[in-house]
Formats: C-alpha cells, structure tokens, sequence
C-alpha cells in the first residue's frame, strides 16, 4: 500500500506554498499538514481576498427606467 502512495506522489503537482513534492495524499495540494495550516492562516489573516464587485455597480446593470 505504500507503494501506491509513493507512485502517486510522484506524479502529484508540487506543493503550492513551499514547491515540495507531497507525501500524504490527504493534505494535496498541500505538501503536509503545516503547509495546509499556512495557506488556513493566511485566508484567515486576510491575506488572500476574492474580489467582488460594490453592489451600487450590480444594481445599475439591472435597472430599466
């Protein structure tokens, strides 16, 4: 069972907050539990944001008068 762990993290994309290959396929795309833990903390922390547009700008588009 190890086995099939080790081919498929091989081929797995590279770990998207420190670039390393991961080893536990329960954490991808994360690398490890830690790493998975920085990107939480950064959603928290308000580093990452979706944009979103002011909805005085949405209520134009749908007005007809």
């Amino acid at each position: 069972m190890t086995e099939d762990r080790d081919e498929k993290a091989e081929g797995a994309p590279p770990c998207v907050i420190c670039g390393m290959r991961p080893q536990v396929p329960e954490y991808r795309p994360f690398c490890s539990r830690r790493c998975a833990d920085v990107d939480l903390h950064r959603w928290l922390g308000g580093v990452y944001a979706i944009p979103v547009k002011p909805e005085e700008e949405e209520d134009e588009g749908d007005a007809t008068g």
